[in-house]
């Protein structure tokens, strides 16, 4: 989410514009919640907060296909 000109939410609306229905994972290292801040999430979207758990919320995200 730390980029040195934009900042990972502004670079998923930037892929939205080139694919509206993307799923997009923040992935941080900072507590839950310090990191999730009132409207930061948008639909589909979440936020990870701990690598242990990376590849269950993944398949949650992406659904039987994998």
């Amino acid at each position: 989410m730390g980029l040195p000109i934009i900042n990972g939410r502004q670079l998923a609306e930037f892929a939205r514009e080139l694919r509206p229905a993307i799923k997009v994972l923040f992935v941080t290292g900072y507590a839950e919640k310090a990191a999730i801040r009132g409207s930061f999430l948008d639909r589909d979207m979440d936020m990870l907060t701990k690598f242990d758990v990376l590849g269950r919320k993944i398949r949650e995200m992406v659904g039987p296909a994998m």
